[in-house]
């Protein structure tokens, strides 16, 4: 029988090189056209079933509770809650919660009131409606708001706090004559402090209105999923349970609307778990009334601090009435009494969007290198200038050729790229997250830059940033922090790499990177004019060499059934010495192998390189098989 044999040269697995095409704020002011929009009353099937008028001669020990202490409310307000007559007292029908300056050497420089209807009024789902006259000053701070009866979710915020009405500083004016004027309506939530979040929505009285001078209804709708809130009826503010999007696989991708989340232990799994669904707005909650004097909010905006005059003589929060009412077409969801206008689920009118954090997409297991800039602007990743105004360029330079230029102008701004729905413009392109999570280890962005021109401040510095998944997540650091320490040198290019492992250890998700910012300290940064090139991330190409030159000694050539013994022979000059086969009487595979019992134990993990990757070799067939039925086959196996 005529012997077969082969020889094979160079063997490897290589990957080639491929491209992956892959700002939160303060609350918002709404100002109201009442020339336009009919405001709407609660609809019949609004049942009143709780209520205090304040008719009788003092407080209903029934319906409300003095809460008595000095602790500051959690936020550093200056007074001690009393059960003192002088601080709350029923008067004409009305309920006064007066805020008076302590007497000397006091724990606390003020005295108030708060007041709660825990274990005595306790709900979930209707309409909460306060009709109050606020007081005024700096340092003033009025509420009427809602916490969880059980705190079934954990301690504050992760059981939710409900906020109908708050204000702070009423009537005070700065220095151009602006008179404060606004309300507040926002609910706390997500995790223990102080990781926990807020979302909510202002409203700013008519230019001849205050909240200070006259009566006026505050409200809320809270129903399964939705909480809106109304000023003297009109529906300023709506906030809603997040709605999760999901893919095929049913693996949840994104959000359809970012809302309000709860964290919590699972039951089933006992971990602790992201959820975005009714809760923590699912439990019952219990209405306060309060007065605080100070604190972080109010003592850190208009003119700072507490106006000690304001409140020589004391300051009163009044209120009328509060109702409680209940949807009868449904008490279990209270839904089906909605009192909605147009606009009031839009994001552009009264919708608000919540904080909860975006779920990550599922990675595809699949890695591979991303090209953002590199002599054509990447239709997934355009050039962006957040605030500035400006237009980032594509203009040529001598050592480079084609490369982005941005510019810092009077605004305050950040430059970079961006892959974002809102912000692809070409009709090719789409917003494509990039996931780096299975290139943790080895990955890096990178990027060439060139100052053009240093920022007019000598204070400005350089800055780095990466965001993901819609700003979830991000790290921000100094320019110069990166892995080979190199520093902005004006009108020099220089090689900047930043390891996607210590971008992650400052708390970025590397699994769905969707914004990379270089630019000077905001406000700091006019007159900086810079230029990016090769913007890249990317990482090392894993290879491995079975053969080239000789045996690599953890694939050790192998004869599977045949009893024969590869060799290494001398081939030409070209290749050298070469790996020999050859196959006789007995039916065998031959090859190379990296198994325990043949020698070798390193097995080759190529899903980084699965959509780019190869695998060749050079094979000269010495012999022919004596069949001529025989052909060739080649054959990889895995675990």
């Amino acid at each position: 029988m005529k012997n077969t044999t082969m020889q094979l040269s160079r063997l490897l697995a290589a990957m080639t090189a491929a491209t992956l095409m892959g700002c939160g704020g303060e609350s918002a002011k709404t100002e109201s056209d009442f020339t336009t929009v009919d405001p709407a009353q609660p609809v019949s099937d609004w049942q009143l079933v709780w209520s205090d008028d304040f008719d009788g001669s003092a407080i209903d020990s029934a319906k409300w509770t003095h809460e008595v202490n000095c602790v500051g409310g959690g936020n550093n307000e200056q007074q001690c809650y009393t059960d003192d007559p002088a601080n709350s007292y029923i008067a004409d029908g009305m309920l006064h919660i007066v805020a008076l300056p302590a007497d000397e050497g006091a724990e606390k420089p003020y005295t108030s009131a708060r007041l709660n209807t825990r274990y005595k009024g306790d709900f979930k789902y209707g309409r909460f409606e306060m009709r109050a006259k606020l007081p005024s000053g700096q340092g003033s701070w009025p509420a009427f708001w809602m916490l969880p009866t059980n705190y079934v979710y954990g301690g504050w915020p992760k059981s939710g706090e409900i906020d109908i009405m708050e204000a702070v500083n009423l009537k005070v004016a700065d220095a151009e004559g602006n008179v404060e004027s606004n309300i507040h309506g926002t609910l706390h939530y997500g995790r223990d402090w102080p990781n926990n979040v807020n979302s909510g929505k202002a409203y700013e009285f008519p230019a001849d209105m205050n909240p200070a001078d006259d009566f006026h209804t505050y409200a809320i709708e809270w129903q399964e999923g939705e909480i809106r809130w109304y000023v003297d009826g009109y529906l300023y503010a709506t906030q809603r349970k997040s709605t999760v999007r999901y893919n095929a696989s049913g693996e949840a991708v994104g959000l359809s609307h970012r809302g309000w989340f709860a964290e919590y232990y699972d039951q089933i799994t006992g971990e602790l778990t992201t959820f975005w669904n009714n809760a923590p707005f699912d439990q019952e909650f219990h209405l306060l009334l309060n007065l605080a004097v100070g604190g972080d909010w109010p003592e850190n905006v208009n003119n700072l601090g507490i106006d000690a005059e304001a409140f020589a003589a004391g300051q009163e929060y009044v209120i009328d009435y509060v109702h409680v009412y209940e949807c009868a077409s449904d008490p279990d969801t209270g839904k089906g009494c909605e009192t909605i206008r147009p606009g009031y689920e839009s994001l552009d009118d009264a919708l608000v969007e919540g904080e909860a954090p975006i779920p990550t997409p599922p990675s595809s297991g699949v890695v591979q290198n991303l090209t953002i800039f590199n002599d054509a602007a990447n239709p997934n990743w355009p050039a962006w200038d957040c605030c500035g105004g400006s237009t980032p360029m594509i203009v040529e330079d001598p050592e480079q050729g084609a490369v982005y230029e941005f510019m810092v102008g009077a605004s305050p701004t950040v430059n970079g790229f961006i892959s974002r729905d809102e912000f692809i413009t070409a009709e090719n392109g789409q917003a494509s997250p990039f996931d780096g999570s299975g290139m943790l280890e080895t990955g890096v962005i990178s990027f060439d830059m060139k100052v053009v021109s240093a920022p007019a401040s000598p204070d400005a510095a350089w800055l780095f940033k990466v965001e993901s998944n819609n700003a979830s997540s991000a790290a921000e650091l100094p320019l110069a922090d990166n892995r080979d320490g190199v520093t902005p040198v004006v009108g020099e290019w220089q090689t900047y790499v930043f390891p996607l492992q210590m971008l992650a250890d400052m708390g970025l998700d590397v699994s769905a990177i969707d914004v990379l910012m270089v630019f000077p300290s905001w406000g700091l940064g006019e007159g900086a004019v810079y230029q990016l090139d090769n913007v890249e991330i990317k990482a090392p190409s894993p290879e491995v060499v079975f053969f080239d030159d000789g045996e690599n000694p953890d694939w050790v050539m192998w004869d599977c059934c045949g009893g024969s013994m590869p060799t290494e022979e001398l081939d030409d000059d070209d290749h050298g010495l070469v790996a020999q086969f050859s196959i006789g009487e007995a039916p065998t595979v031959m090859g190379f192998i990296t198994r325990g019992a043949n020698g070798g134990d390193t097995p080759f993990d190529a899903s980084v390189i699965l959509q780019t990757g190869v695998l060749e070799f050079e094979m000269k067939v010495v012999d022919a098989p004596s069949s001529p039925d025989a052909s060739w086959l080649i054959k990889l196996e895995s675990s």
